[in-house]
C-alpha cells in the first residue's frame, strides 16, 4: 500500500495535508508513525514535502 492510500484508509490525509501546510514536522512524523512507516522512510518523505 502507498503513503496516500495508507493516509487516505487511516483518515489522516487531510489532517496530514494541513500540517504539512503549516510546516509541522512534529505532527506529520506522527501521523507517518501512525501509518506504520519507519523513520527512514519518514524522514525522507518529510525531507521531500516540507521543502517544497
Amino acid at each position: 500500500m502507498t503513503v496516500n492510500e495508507r493516509l487516505v484508509v487511516s483518515g489522516f490525509m487531510a489532517v496530514f495535508d494541513k500540517a504539512i501546510e503549516r510546516q509541522d514536522y512534529e505532527k506529520a512524523s506522527e501521523i507517518l508513525e501512525a501509518v506504520e512507516l519507519d523513520d527512514v522512510n519518514i524522514e525522507a518523505i518529510l525531507a521531500q514535502v516540507l521543502t517544497r
